[in-house]
């Protein structure tokens, strides 16, 4: 018995080393790309990227600047500057008391401000999609052009979060959510369906740089103590069913998402395209939440929206 307990002794410190030199990592690719901008709400992360057209892209769940730029951050070869803010509660932005996807779109104006930008496109990814839709509303003047990447639907009726207490327990802890992307090999698929509503087929029959893509955006979850702020403001958005005027919307909106979107994202994206007065969907038979297999497509879809609707 003694032997059995000095062995999980070892075994434990062995791998709480491991999960101390993995955050570490984690915290350090995180360092250094940032700048600060304080506003009445509260601080706001940002990062800029890239030269020519300004180009605001938020987040989605789970995100951070570093999301943003994970998943848009190939159109700054493309001659766009994008500027890339952590949306409240992520990372080093605050979270202000009573937040509302509204303050958040406001203070995308006080960051635009900042960086002297009068006018810029918007690209919101997943939940992100709220406050961008927020900000078209309110700053009509503000906002040349919207493109929205597998738009956050809805929570269904009594369903309290995507992928139930097991995607709970993920985004309320690092040391488990290091865990199960330690676990992963053993639950093939199991993140992708739960975390990035994509099958495994999907991920199976895609090229090695997608599946090199999807493993960078589930490592680059971590710390997601440093995101499970934003992600409880984004489940309660999620339940809330806040109806937005989308009638009200001027620019010309693009929405992007795939049939096999498990987080019924291809009905959203029809719907807000049908709704606004100048929109169009794009909807892929396949690719999942992660858009996973239609990355080049998909941003040849937005570079050539943006070139469309430069005015």
């Amino acid at each position: 018995m003694m032997y059995v307990a000095v062995l999980l002794v070892i075994v434990a410190m062995g791998v709480g080393a491991l999960f101390l030199r993995d955050m570490a990592s984690a915290r350090a690719r995180l360092s250094g790309r940032t700048e600060y901008l304080a506003t009445l709400y509260g601080d706001v992360e940002y990062a800029l990227v890239g030269e020519g057209d300004p180009v605001l892209v938020v987040h989605g769940a789970g995100g951070g600047f570093d999301q943003g730029l994970d998943m848009i951050g190939p159109l700054a070869v493309f001659g766009y500057r994008l500027i890339a803010p952590s949306r409240f509660g992520y990372l080093g932005s605050a979270l202000p008391d009573r937040l509302s996807t509204g303050m958040q779109a406001d203070a995308y104006v006080t960051l635009l401000d900042h960086v002297g930008i009068k006018r810029a496109a918007v690209i919101g990814v997943s939940a992100g999609a709220w406050s961008c839709i927020e900000f078209a509303i309110r700053h009509p003047e503000r906002c040349r052009a919207l493109v929205l990447l597998v738009p956050a639907e809805y929570l269904p009726e009594g369903v309290p979060i995507h992928g139930g207490a097991m995607v709970k327990a993920i985004i309320s802890s690092d040391f488990v959510a290091w865990s199960t992307l330690k676990l992963r090999p053993l639950i093939p698929g199991g993140l992708t369906r739960m975390m990035l509503g994509t099958d495994v087929a999907v991920v199976l029959a895609a090229a090695p740089e997608e599946k090199k893509r999807l493993e960078q955006v589930l490592n680059n979850l971590l710390p997601v103590s440093s995101r499970s702020s934003g992600m409880q403001f984004d489940i309660k958005v999620a339940a809330a069913h806040k109806p937005y005027p989308l009638e009200q919307i001027a620019c010309p909106v693009l929405t992007v998402s795939a049939e096999d979107d498990r987080f019924d994202t291809a009905a959203r994206a029809r719907f807000i395209a049908e709704k606004v007065k100048n929109g169009a969907a794009v909807i892929f038979p396949t690719g999942g939440h992660a858009l996973v297999g239609r990355f080049n497509e998909t941003l040849d879809t937005v570079v050539g929206f943006l070139k469309r609707n430069k005015g």
